[in-house]
C-alpha cells in the first residue's frame, strides 16, 4: 500500500520550522483561528506540489511503470532533501521571525502555511518526490491523500494538545518545541534513508 510507503515522509515535511511553527501558534493571542489558518494554508500548499508534480509525471498507461528515469527523479529528490537537511544541522533555535507568531494573525498565518509548508527546500522537495513517486509507480492521485491528511494532522497535534489539556500542555509545549530543533534533522535523515530503500527495493523487485 502507498500510503504505508509514504508515512515515514510525514515526519521530514513537519520536521524543523514547521513543527515549531504550529507549537508557537498554538500558544498566540488568537490560537485556535490562527493554528486553522495555518493547516488551512499547508493543505492548499501541500496538495497543489504533489497533485502538480503527479501529473507532469504521468503519460499514457503503458509507460507509466517504473523506468530508470522516475526512479532517479525520486532518488535525486531525495538526495537533495538529505543534503539540505545535513548542512542546516548546526542551526539551532528557532528563527527569530517565529517571536512575532505570539501576535500573528489569521491571514499571516495562513499565508505562513501556504508557503512553510509548500516551498521551504526541504518541503517541496520533499511533495515533490511524493507526487514523482506515485507515478513512477502507477499509483492513483488518491494514494497522495492520506499522506496530505496525516501531514495536516501532525500539524494540528500542538493545537489539539492545547484543546486537551489546557495549562498542563502550556508547559510541556515549549519543552517539546526544544527537543525537536535539538534532534529533528537526525528524524529526517533516517527517513530518508528508509524512503530511498523502499523506492528502489520497489524498482528492482
Amino acid at each position: 500500500m502507498r500510503f504505508l510507503e509514504l508515512v515515514p515522509l510525514v515526519f521530514v515535511m513537519i520536521g524543523g520550522p514547521q513543527i515549531l511553527s504550529a507549537i508557537f501558534l498554538a500558544t498566540s493571542e488568537n490560537w485556535r483561528r490562527n493554528s486553522l489558518a495555518f493547516v488551512g494554508g499547508a493543505a492548499v500548499s501541500i496538495s497543489l506540489v504533489v497533485g502538480v508534480t503527479y501529473l507532469l509525471g504521468t503519460g499514457p498507461i503503458e509507460q507509466r511503470a517504473p523506468t530508470p528515469t522516475r526512479t532517479a527523479i525520486v532518488l535525486t529528490g531525495l538526495l537533495l532533501v538529505m543534503v539540505h537537511t545535513y548542512r542546516n544541522r548546526a542551526k539551532s533555535g528557532p528563527p527569530q521571525w517565529m517571536e512575532k507568531l505570539k501576535t500573528a494573525t489569521p491571514w499571516f498565518s495562513f499565508r505562513l502555511g501556504f508557503l512553510l509548508l509548500g516551498f521551504f527546500p526541504t518541503d517541496i522537495l520533499t511533495s515533490i518526490t511524493v507526487g514523482a513517486y506515485l507515478a513512477a509507480q502507477n499509483s492513483p492521485p488518491t494514494d497522495a491523500v492520506p499522506f496530505v491528511l496525516l501531514t495536516l494532522l501532525v500539524l494540528s497535534l500542538p493545537s489539539l494538545t492545547l484543546i486537551a489539556f489546557g495549562e498542563r500542555a502550556e508547559r510541556f509545549l515549549p519543552k517539546a518545541r526544544d527537543c525537536m530543533d535539538a534532534n529533528s534533522w537526525i528524524v529526517t535523515e533516517l527517513v530518508l534513508l528508509v524512503f530511498m530503500a523502499i523506492a528502489l527495493n520497489n524498482f528492482f523487485a
